[in-house]
């Protein structure tokens, strides 16, 4: 977890007839975490209807580095936030991942990321997949370039479907098996 972005993803369980209080709550959190260096995000999802109380929110932030979300997360104004927002909730589950593991995650779940050997394995077999098709496909038109700008041109598009098309149906797909679940 280095100098990769590192995202937080944490369920929260709201006392039940508090939520508006929560929602002001975490917006000063928010605002809070705004202005500190390395900021780079945050979202905040309701409980879904048929839930039942009481409703687990999610909330996911992100940092630019495990350095800059570590200033944060020690920082004397979230500690003080933390202590007057005790009284609406309770943190039920959290969790940070970094690099490839963003790849590996399910909608609406917290889950443990999968061990390294099982990330790699897919990853492997996916961008080998992909750079085949890709190849197949375009490889004649860039065979004359420069090494450095076809690999350049043929990594992005490869990298962009990873990350939003092909990784969160594998993650999905092969879930039984990368995190032991149904």
């Amino acid at each position: 977890m280095g100098d990769d972005p590192v995202t937080v993803t944490i369920a929260r369980r709201v006392v039940p007839g508090r939520e508006v209080d929560f929602e002001e709550w975490a917006d000063r959190l928010t605002e809070s975490a705004s202005v500190f260096p390395g900021y780079l995000g945050c979202g905040r999802l309701k409980p879904g209807a048929g839930e039942g109380d009481p409703q687990n929110w999610h909330v996911v932030y992100r940092f630019a580095s495990q350095a800059t979300l570590d200033a944060w997360e020690e920082s004397a104004e979230r500690l003080a936030l933390l202590d007057e927002g005790a009284e609406l909730m309770e943190t039920v589950a959290a969790q940070k991942v970094s690099g490839l593991e963003t790849w590996f995650s399910l909608p609406g779940m917290l889950v443990k990321p999968p061990a390294k050997w099982k990330m790699f394995l897919v990853s492997g077999a996916v961008i080998y997949f992909l750079q085949v098709l890709e190849y197949t496909f375009f490889g004649r038109y860039v065979r004359d370039w420069p090494i450095p700008v076809r690999v350049l041109m043929m990594s992005f598009p490869v990298t962009a479907i990873m990350t939003w098309l092909v990784m969160p149906r594998a993650s999905v797909l092969l879930k039984r098996w990368l995190f032991g679940t149904k």
